[in-house]
Order: structure tokens, then C-alpha cells, then sequence
């Protein structure tokens, strides 16, 4: 049997993980990685192959020094030649990108802003339509509130599209409220979505529902006859996260149903669940959906909308796969369901056939330690497309054979060719055993000329949010850790402690119940066994993290003195105060099962402010001055404790306008600037300059 008493390297950094027809000379590796360089680096999202494949578009995220923020812009190759080209170039970003039926057109949400103008140039988001053979942005819609989301008629001949309508309440206290409107009110006034039919033709457009529904998504099948939607009463999320609904209206009887959801709720481990992703097939009547949970596997489900009372069949997830994200997809003239999961700091396609009511084999469409992103088919079902990010690379577009099981992947782009010159961090996963015997895994990153004979490193312990997440095994610089560590001499563990995805359901509710026990234990054995490898200096340690990484930063160092720096990000000082105060409490309730008055006792162990008098570590606290996920009451609290009661090192930054991410260049700066200083003076002894 094999021993975990050692550190076990499953995988080394520099593998090849695929083929690829863009073979160019090896550069020379010569230049160190800076806080700078992560400014540099494009993103890939929204890939869509064109229908007949041979164009694909994606969405290029770069940051703007001069905006002070990152946009998103809209980009198109041609897959046989791999040429690509710009096509937007607003202050903006762009989203939701859609091909017509003919591949002439591209659609997509898009905003602008012209000095005191009338809608569609009123800034509010609209559709826009651009031909693939060049010329303007053009707008197709001129809502003066905008439009949250649309989509286009199978036929191309349509565009359905959900507006913004303002409801107010008619109960009894209205009037009160609307006699005396200097005061903001809880509730009272919500932003409702109207669905609409537009002929693209005639640019006439029809009302089809308006029910004074708060519409969270909404999907049309390929005859027209039903529309799907997933529904609220109230703009809040908290509404989403257990009281939504997933309607069917009939589009000729112009009826609706509401999905029996007895499987979701009342079945369910916990009724506080997000529903996501419809996706109709082909036969119109089969409607795919998800509903993920907080600290709980998601599910994947396949409703029949001539039967919506009765139950619906529920996809089966084989080894340790949890399922990740909504973007699943009937994959075109096939009985085959596709959906992203993660599997042991992977992200995997994975492809279910669905005969019926019945659910029979699966596959993975691409073998490899692969991380994808967003995916698209071609309209025959034949090719995917589909972002991945490598050891050696970040986000980039790769093709390949949609019906070929094992098929070899091609790579289309190379939107961050600076990094051919990088000197990149050895990347590897890691495996240690907790106290409880259980096995958990990391991804350790090592400075890219570490030989284990140089002698033990300073460690930086990065720790991802979540929890229900995993770090992935890729290349990645981010602005919470990665990469500019490794480049400065240190380790850096990504812990995929107890509660992560992509190792299997138990490993994930193992953490319900147990936060601020079962995790830290979990990143202290980890960091406990490369000291005793001899890689980490245990004497020389910092802990890192953002939103659940900022809640975990709290727990450890209160749990622990060894690290004698922090960052914590965004992070739960108080479960109590959590629950009151963030948007989504579903998720305090799930992992405290229960709620405050019901379980006291997981509330004060649960919280870092039961145990703050244990903290003795120099502490940054960063926090967006609007966060509503985790308000900032939680940062001033732990700032309180340490500066004014306790005497620690601690430096309070307050993000302004931010919300739960910086969103801002000089913010995002900022932060990296300040952890890398704060890390060098109090872990290396370096003077503060």
C-alpha cells in the first residue's frame, strides 16, 4: 500500500499536456515575474464556435491603466488558418456573445455612453449586432433601462430579449412609503423583467410575458413554443439561493407551469440552493438545468416540459467529479449532455448520453490534466471548442473532435506570447495525510530553478475562496497570490483543503459543521509536511487569502502563531454577523446547519472572534468599502481587536466604491504591493522603504 508519510509529487511543471500546430522556437527563459506583468495578461471567456465551425469568437479581458479597471472585447479567428482580429473597441465590456444561424452576424450585450443622449447611447446595456465581414457596432434594441439578457430565434429571424420594469408593492403599508419616499425602504420596489420578441426584419418588437417576475435566466427552445426561465419575486439574492423557480411558459396556449422541485428543496441536504444553466435539447421538450449549494454537490437536471409535476431524471456523476459552473449544452445531433467538472484540481468536459428517461454512458471529451473554461459545439454536433489553461500557459483557445472519445486537441491562439520569455514556477500536486487519516491534495509552487539541495524556502500558504471551489493545477498569476512569490524566492501552497471540489462528495460535506476546525487542520498538516521534506523554512511563513481564503487566514492565526505574516481578504471575522448581514446567508446556514438561534454553539466556535485573543500575527486586512458578500463590518472588527485590544501589527486598507473584487488597477496594485511588503519585512527581517 502506498505511504503518504512523505511528501508525494503526483505530477512535475513542465509536462507536455497536448499537441499543438502553433509550433514556434522555444524563447529564451530570462525574465523575472513582477507585480507588473499580471496587468499584461489577457483573459479568455465566452468561447462560440461559429456554426459551421470554421470561426470561433471569444471575449479578451486586458486591464486598462488609464480606465483604472479590466474590460472585456470581443475577438474572432478562423480556425483553419488560426488568423485572428479585434472587433470592439468601446471604454466597455462586452458580453454574452451569440452567432446568427448563417454565420454572418455576431451579437452580443454591449454599452455606450454619448453626452446627454436618449437610449440606446444612454450608457444602459443593449444588444448590438456586427457583421463578421467588418463595419460598426450597430444597436439593435434601445431600452431605456437596458436589457439584462438575450437570445436569438433558431431561424435567426427573431431576438428575444428581457427588459427592466420598476414594481412597486400594493400591500397595505404603500401608501406610507410612498407618501414619505425620503427614506430608503427593505423592501417595497422591485426591477421586474418583461420578455420581448423582436422582428429583426421589421424591428417591431411584441410583449410575450410580463408577470412581474424578477428573471434570473431564461432560455427559448429551438421551435419557439415554450420559454424557460428561472424566476424570483424580489431582486434579492437571497431570494435566488432558496426561493427560485424554474417556469415553463407555453408560447401558444400562453400558459405557464412551475417545475415540481420537491428533488431541490425538500429532498435536498440543504433547501438553500442556486438554480442555473437551462439548456433546451433538440426535441424541445427535454429541458437540462443545475442547481449547485454551498458546501454540498450541485446536481444536473433533465425535466420533461410536457410533465411538470412528475420527477425529473438526475445525471449521475461518476468518480469524484463535482460539477462546475452553468454553461451545460446538448451537444448538437447527438443524445449527449455536456457539462464542466472538476476532478482533483482539474476541470474536465464531460459528455452523458440521455435515451429518454434514461441516463446511460459517460465520457470525458479531452483526456489530460486539463483546466477548462468556457466551451462551444459546432451547430453538427462534430468539433468543440473550448479555453484551457496550462502549466505553461494561461487561458488560451483550443479545438478538437467533438465525437472522438480521447480526442487530441489543437491549439488555435496564443493571446499572451510574453510569456514565452517568463522564467515560470515549477508547478506540481501534492498529497499529505490529515490528522483524521484523510488524504488532501495542493498544488505547490516552486521557483523556477529550485533544486531541493538549495535548502528550505520561505512559504506563502494561498488560499482559495470558496470553500466549495478547488485551486486548479495551472499556470496562474493572480493578484491573491500566485507567481510573483515564486519569482522573489518563495514557496507557495494552495491548500484544496477539506470542503474543496473535484474529490468527492464526502471530502466536500466533511467541512459542513466543521468550519474552523477540519480546514485548518487540513493546511497544517500540508504545511507540516514540507518542513519535514525539507522544502519550507517553518520559521519563515506567511498565510494568504480572499473571501473564504480571508476567512481561513482568520482561523489560522488564530489558531496558530506560526505564521508570521497575514493577508487576509474579504474575510468572515463573525459568523453571527455573517448571516445578518450578507447577501447570500444560505451559505452561513448550510455550514453552521442552522440558524443562529438554533445553533449558538457552531456560530461562536465558527468564528475567528471567539478565538482573536490567540492572534499574535502582523495582519493585513483588505476589504472593498461595498462588499455585500462580506460586509465590511467583518474587517473593522478584526482591525478593532488587533489595533486598539490586543496590540498587533495590523494595517486596516479599505478599497473605495469596491465591492466583494477590486475591480480597480490602482486597487488591484495596491494590494499586491502591500503583501509583498508586508511579507518581506515581517517573514524575511527585510526594512520597510
Amino acid at each position: 500500500m502506498k505511504k503518504f508519510n512523505k511528501l508525494t509529487l503526483l505530477a512535475t511543471a513542465m509536462a507536455t499536456l497536448l499537441g499543438t500546430s502553433m509550433v514556434t522556437a522555444a524563447a529564451e527563459k530570462t525574465h523575472d515575474i513582477i507585480i507588473d506583468d499580471f496587468f499584461d495578461i489577457g483573459g479568455m471567456s465566452s468561447v462560440t464556435l461559429s456554426p459551421n465551425g470554421k470561426k470561433a469568437l471569444w471575449l479578451e479581458t486586458r486591464w486598462d491603466k488609464e480606465l483604472d479597471k479590466s474590460q472585456r472585447d470581443l475577438w474572432l479567428l478562423d480556425t483553419e488558418s488560426g488568423n485572428s482580429k479585434r472587433l470592439t473597441f468601446t471604454n466597455e465590456s462586452e458580453s454574452s456573445p451569440q452567432w446568427s444561424p448563417d454565420g454572418q452576424h455576431i451579437y452580443f450585450l454591449g454599452k455606450v455612453k454619448q453626452e446627454a443622449a436618449k437610449a440606446p447611447y444612454n450608457g444602459k446595456t443593449q444588444i448590438f449586432r456586427i457583421a463578421v465581414a467588418g463595419g460598426d457596432m450597430q444597436p439593435m434594441t434601445k431600452e431605456v433601462e437596458g436589457v439584462s439578457g438575450f437570445q436569438l430565434s433558431h431561424d435567426g429571424k427573431s431576438v428575444y430579449f428581457l427588459a427592466t420594469k420598476t414594481v412597486k408593492d400594493k400591500d397595505d403599508w404603500a401608501s406610507m412609503r410612498a407618501d414619505h419616499s425620503a427614506p430608503k425602504y427593505g423592501h417595497g420596489e422591485r426591477k421586474t423583467n418583461p420578455l420581448y420578441q423582436l422582428d429583426l426584419q421589421h424591428f417591431k418588437q411584441q410583449l410575450l410575458i410580463d408577470d412581474d417576475k424578477v428573471v434570473w435566466e431564461f432560455k427559448v427552445n429551438e421551435d419557439g413554443s415554450k420559454i424557460a426561465r428561472i424566476t424570483t419575486d424580489d431582486n434579492e439574492l437571497v431570494r435566488l439561493e432558496g426561493w427560485s423557480d424554474v417556469e415553463i411558459f407555453d408560447t401558444k396556449t400562453k400558459t405557464n407551469n412551475t417545475l415540481a422541485d420537491t428533488q431541490w428543496r425538500d429532498q435536498a441536504p440543504s433547501p438553500y440552493g442556486w438554480l442555473l444553466g437551462l439548456n433546451w435539447r433538440e426535441n424541445n421538450n427535454q429541458l437540462a438545468f443545475r442547481i449547485d449549494f454551498d458546501g454540498h454537490p450541485g446536481k444536473l437536471f433533465i425535466a420533461n416540459a410536457k410533465a411538470t409535476e412528475a420527477p425529473s431524471l438526475e445525471v449521475t456523476r461518476s468518480g469524484d467529479v463535482t460539477l462546475n459552473s452553468g454553461d451545460i449544452k446538448w451537444r448538437p445531433n447527438s443524445d449527449e449532455i455536456c457539462y464542466r467538472g472538476a476532478d482533483h484540481a482539474r476541470v474536465k468536459l464531460f459528455c452523458t448520453e440521455i435515451d429518454g428517461d434514461e441516463q446511460g454512458d459517460t465520457r470525458t471529451v479531452i483526456n489530460g490534466d486539463m483546466v477548462i473554461g468556457s466551451y462551444s459545439f459546432s451547430q453538427n454536433g462534430k468539433r468543440v471548442a473550448f479555453s484551457h489553461n496550462g502549466l505553461d500557459h494561461f487561458a488560451d483557445m483550443f479545438i478538437a473532435d467533438a465525437n472522438r472519445s480521447r480526442a487530441k486537441a489543437e491549439r488555435l491562439s496564443n493571446i499572451n506570447p510574453q510569456v514565452e520569455s517568463w522564467k515560470l514556477p515549477q508547478i506540481s500536486i501534492v498529497s499529505w495525510k490529515a490528522p483524521d487519516g484523510s488524504v488532501v491534495e495542493g498544488i505547490l509552487d516552486l521557483p523556477s530553478d529550485y533544486k531541493k539541495s538549495d535548502g528550505p524556502l520561505p512559504l506563502v500558504v494561498q488560499i482559495h475562496g470558496g470553500p466549495t471551489s478547488a485551486t486548479p493545477y495551472a499556470l496562474q498569476h493572480r493578484s491573491y497570490g500566485r507567481s510573483t512569490f515564486t519569482a522573489k524566492g518563495w514557496a507557495l501552497l494552495s491548500p484544496n483543503y477539506r470542503g474543496s471540489t473535484g474529490y468527492g462528495d464526502k471530502f466536500l460535506t466533511d467541512l459542513v459543521g466543521k468550519e474552523h476546525d477540519i480546514e485548518v487542520n487540513d493546511i497544517i498538516a500540508g504545511v507540516d509536511q514540507l518542513i519535514s521534506d525539507g522544502i519550507v523554512d517553518g520559521d519563515k511563513m506567511a498565510v494568504m487569502g480572499w473571501s473564504n481564503g480571508g476567512y481561513l487566514t482568520n482561523a489560522l492565526i488564530s489558531t496558530t502563531e506560526r505564521f508570521k505574516a497575514a493577508s487576509s481578504g474579504a474575510g468572515v471575522f463573525d459568523q453571527r454577523l455573517q448571516w445578518m448581514l450578507e447577501d447570500t446567508p444560505g451559505h452561513v446556514i448550510n455550514f453552521m446547519e442552522g440558524l443562529p438561534w438554533e445553533k449558538p454553539e457552531a456560530y461562536t466556535q465558527g468564528s475567528s472572534l471567539s478565538h482573536v485573543d490567540k492572534i499574535k500575527t502582523p495582519t493585513l486586512i483588505h476589504i472593498g468599502e461595498n462588499d455585500q458578500r462580506v460586509p465590511a463590518g467583518h474587517a473593522q472588527g478584526l482591525y478593532r481587536a488587533l489595533k486598539h485590544y490586543l496590540n498587533v501589527p495590523v494595517e486596516l486598507i479599505v478599497y473605495p466604491g469596491e465591492g466583494h473584487g477590486l475591480s480597480k488597477y490602482q486597487h488591484r496594485k495596491a494590494k499586491m504591493e502591500w503583501d509583498q511588503k508586508w511579507f518581506e519585512h515581517y517573514v524575511l527581517d527585510k526594512p520597510i522603504k
